[in-house]
């Protein structure tokens, strides 16, 4: 049986490869504790200094598996509705938090929670083909994945509450217009410029890229003094790296700089 979550290294970048491309990449419970736990180990290892999120096939991801949800319900089992706090919560969490860059490879529909794990990274390249769709309301469901905190802060309250309501699917070409990704190229290109974006960053200062990401997160949700406050710790902390010092250096010696992450 193949594994429903594959893992690749290369130029210091893991691309983390959802796996289920015979059901849109729909995530079952095996699946979600497989990205969860990809995602803690990538955070983890110092070799890793840039993520890639993708998924195999025609699919980036379909959202909850609701074969595999209805099945579970139905057998009077409890565990499903308990999915938000036990996985999508923490992953997206782990996303979130990850100190080092994370793409969406985002290589085709993403629905649901998988639209919401592309939100949650710190960029989003989207093919051509691809269509976004925040499907919770026509299962009966409210938002979850933390969507309702990170698509209103990509393209607004109002066009956030539109596409939650009427679940109205986007395109790619819109997605861009709006603000909700960062790039729209061909298909058979989405995985190479993800790549080829990623494999940049992680050649570049991952601390302080690990410091940006907090302060922004704190940010979001504070004052304005507690976000200058956020601002000047990260700042003295990204200051004490070995990384600072040689971007310092090589901008006075008018060389490029070489990052080690340190």
């Amino acid at each position: 049986m193949a594994e429903v979550l594959t893992i690749s290294d290369r130029d210091g970048v893991r691309t983390l490869t959802l796996n289920r491309p015979e059901s849109f990449n729909s995530l079952t419970v095996e699946l979600k504790e497989a990205l969860l736990t990809a995602l803690e180990a990538a955070g983890a290892d110092d070799a890793v200094r840039a993520v890639v999120l993708t998924g195999a096939g025609k699919a980036f991801c379909a959202g909850q598996d609701l074969k595999e949800h209805l099945e579970r319900l139905e057998a009077g089992d409890p565990a499903p509705l308990a999915t938000v706090d036990k996985h999508y919560n923490p992953i997206v969490t782990a996303i979130t938090t990850l100190p080092k860059p994370i793409i969406a490879a985002v290589n085709g529909m993403a629905a649901g929670a998988g639209a919401s794990f592309a939100y949650a990274c710190d960029l989003r390249i989207a093919a051509e083909s691809t269509k976004f769709l925040m499907a919770f309301a026509g299962v009966g469901l409210t938002a979850d994945s933390g969507s309702a905190w990170t698509l209103p802060r990509l393209i607004g309250y109002g066009r956030a509450m539109e596409l939650f309501l009427l679940a109205r699917p986007v395109a790619a070409d819109e997605a861009l217009r709006i603000g909700m990704v960062n790039q729209v190229v061909p298909a058979e290109e989405v995985l190479t410029t993800a790549h080829a974006l990623a494999t940049r960053l992680a050649a570049g200062p991952t601390t302080a890229y690990a410091k940006i990401k907090e302060a922004m997160l704190a940010s979001a949700g504070s004052t304005l003094a507690d976000g200058l406050a956020v601002e000047g710790r990260t700042q003295a902390e990204a200051g004490a790296t070995a990384d600072h010092r040689e971007g310092v250096a090589a901008f006075v010696a008018k060389r490029p700089p070489v990052f080690t992450g340190r």
